[in-house]
């Protein structure tokens, strides 16, 4: 998110101030060797493909910032948000793909820039490539996953995002419900909020505002980037010079690019995006076929679904809208606030009747949701009721197995985390089909950036 705030804002105002107030960014930017001894690389197709990484950097936040923000801990000094961004061929379109940072890796044979050690290939979460090996390695592992060839490399940390934020005016955002996050602080009520520096990072950092984590974080950052797209290109405040010198020295003080990204890249992408508005940009994130899959020595890692993810990358490598990556689906059941993929559910079968809870297993599995596939005996029997017991911070997706099970009775219990427990009683009669609601009416969940501002 802060990277791809970063390349919104100076590409956004190149157009207007032209060559002269860039003139000096070659030497302003501080390098990196992100493409170092790359071989057998993807093809190279149509447009232009820069991988946005977001780094951690809370150790050049003051003491107070940290504070107030809630940015304790020491840095992990791995990427917290990694995004490719495509730029169409014919300069038209934006396409923007969240890539999960605890995706499922294989990172290729490397020499471990820390201890200088030689690694083979191993798996990891993807954010753990920039601390194993850096821009380059991140480079390496994005582009075997994708088979999408990388053109650029930008990085920028916590500190440039909420400035350029502040130097923007802020950013204004809309919710429909509640947004709280106690982990960053983050308490917004339904309605439109006008978010600055630090409120905007405490926005597009939480991930523990229900169960889904990062994939609902992900989704806010898009927000985040579509509103950032509106306000400057709405508003203009990018065509006054001043404020454009003032945001791009910001920015320049903090953002990282490989040497071959200087004041011609910029101009080029200015001249490209100078007429862009939300419409133009799309955004999607790479589909997962399950929200926690344990690894050993790694810990709980998101897969792709295989599938999903080649239909999706095929379209950046052709160049072609991403709402084509997945065909249109008619709509099937209830559309609930989380997606079924998103939900871990055990079944216990609180009843008498042989194979009950196995029967709403599957039904449960058959409509999309993440069940264990392993139903077990509920202590007690004689339920007649079926109950979803669940931990008040996932209540969100507790009443999104509500719509596939019409008539249970919800029941938190704090401090069972995320899975949720389906007791299964007597008056089960079936599982209601329900599915996520999809903005850009695409399989992939693909949704266009003027459907995401306020309005």
């Amino acid at each position: 998110m802060r990277v791809v705030t970063a390349v919104s804002v100076l590409v956004l105002g190149a157009g207007a101030i032209g060559h002269a107030t860039l003139s000096g960014m070659d030497t302003g930017i501080d390098r990196v060797d992100a493409f170092r001894d790359m071989k057998n690389r993807p093809d190279h197709g149509r447009g232009m493909n820069i991988l946005l990484v977001g780094t951690d950097g809370r150790d050049k936040v003051g003491a107070e910032d940290r504070r107030a923000y809630r940015l304790g801990g020491a840095p992990c000094n791995c990427t917290d948000t990694v995004m490719l961004l495509h730029l169409s061929g014919d300069r038209e379109r934006a396409s923007v793909v969240s890539l999960p940072r605890d995706s499922y890796a294989e990172l290729p044979a490397h020499t471990d820039r820390s201890t200088g050690r030689r690694h083979g290939a191993h798996p990891v979460k993807l954010n753990a490539a920039y601390a194993e090996g850096g821009p380059s390695l991140t480079v390496r592992t994005v582009e075997s996953m994708t088979k999408v060839k990388i053109d650029h490399y930008l990085e920028i940390d916590f500190v440039s995002f909420m400035r350029a934020v502040d130097v923007l005016g802020g950013v204004e955002i809309c919710t429909a419900r509640p947004l709280r996050d106690s982990h960053t602080g983050l308490d917004l009520a339904p309605g439109r909020h006008l978010l600055r520096g630090g409120d905007a990072l405490r926005y597009v950092r939480s991930r523990h505002i229900d169960g889904t984590a990062d994939l609902s974080r992900m989704q806010r950052q898009q927000r985040f980037l579509a509103a950032l797209m509106d306000r400057a290109t709405g508003s203009g405040v990018l065509l006054n010079p001043v404020t454009f010198k003032e945001v791009s020295t910001t920015l320049l003080d903090a953002v990282r690019a490989d040497r071959g990204f200087g004041a011609r890249q910029v101009l080029d992408l200015a001249r490209a995006l100078r007429g862009f508005s939300p419409a133009s940009s799309e955004f999607v994130s790479v589909p997962t076929e399950r929200t926690a899959q344990p690894v050993r020595g790694i810990g709980s890692t998101l897969r792709w679904d295989e599938d999903g993810a080649e239909r999706l990358f095929e379209a950046v490598r052709e160049d072609r809208p991403l709402a084509t990556a997945g065909r249109p689906r008619a709509p099937r059941g209830k559309t609930v606030d989380v997606a079924p993929r998103e939900i871990r559910v055990r079944v216990e079968n609180g009843t008498s009747i042989p194979g009950l809870g196995g029967r709403v297993d599957r039904q449960l599995r058959a409509t999309g949701f993440d069940t264990t596939r392993t139903p077990r005996t509920a202590r007690e029997q004689g339920a007649r009721r079926t109950v979803i017991a669940y931990d008040p911070r996932w209540k969100r997706s507790a009443r999104a197995l509500l719509a596939a099970l019409p008539g249970s009775e919800l029941r938190a219990v704090p401090g069972t985390g995320p899975t949720l427990t389906v007791t299964v009683g007597s008056a089960f009669r079936r599982v209601t089909p329900v599915r996520a609601g999809v903005t850009g009416g695409n399989r992939l969940g693909v949704t266009t950036g003027d459907k995401e501002v306020c309005r």
